[in-house]
Order: structure tokens, then C-alpha cells, then sequence
């Protein structure tokens, strides 16, 4: 890269490891949320399902958040670990 060329990288230092982990936790969060309030509050889950509409609900949107928050949030931390190794080797 020739000296006098500007900086085209705009990303965050970090590579995005912070708004992963943020993103993921809070996704993820809400996911097991959901399956706490279903189990707690909105009548349960049996083999034939949940008991109410609202039920129905929480079992979406916890079969939803939970693996993609948990793949976030897996990916933040492996970046994460990979740059606190790359400053280490500085």
C-alpha cells in the first residue's frame, strides 16, 4: 500500500467483537427470558405444546433467540480472545 493512500478502514479497532457480544448477550438474554416466562407465567410447555396463545409466543421467540444469541455471543468472545492474543504477540 503505497504511503500517501488514505486509511480506508473504518471499522471498529476491535473488529466488531463488542457490538457482537453486546448484541449477542442481549439476543440471547431475551431468549431464555421468554422460556422463563413461558415456563413461570404463561401456563407452561407440555409434549403437545404450550397452553396459551401467549405461550405459543414465548416458544417462538425463545426458539429463535436463543441459538442465534448463543452463536453471537460465541463469536464475540472468539474475537475477542483473538485480539487480546494478537496485542499479546506485539
Amino acid at each position: 500500500m503505497p504511503a500517501n493512500s488514505p486509511n480506508t478502514n473504518f471499522g471498529p479497532p476491535d473488529g466488531g467483537a463488542r457490538q457482537l457480544l453486546q448484541w449477542g448477550t442481549s439476543i440471547l438474554g431475551a431468549g431464555l427470558l421468554s422460556a422463563f416466562l413461558l415456563e413461570t407465567l404463561l401456563g407452561g410447555f407440555s409434549s403437545t405444546g404450550a397452553h396459551t396463545n401467549l405461550g405459543w409466543f414465548a416458544v417462538i421467540v425463545a426458539l429463535m433467540c436463543i441459538p442465534f444469541g448463543g452463536l453471537l455471543t460465541t463469536l464475540g468472545l472468539a474475537k475477542w480472545l483473538r485480539n487480546k492474543i494478537l496485542v499479546r504477540k506485539r
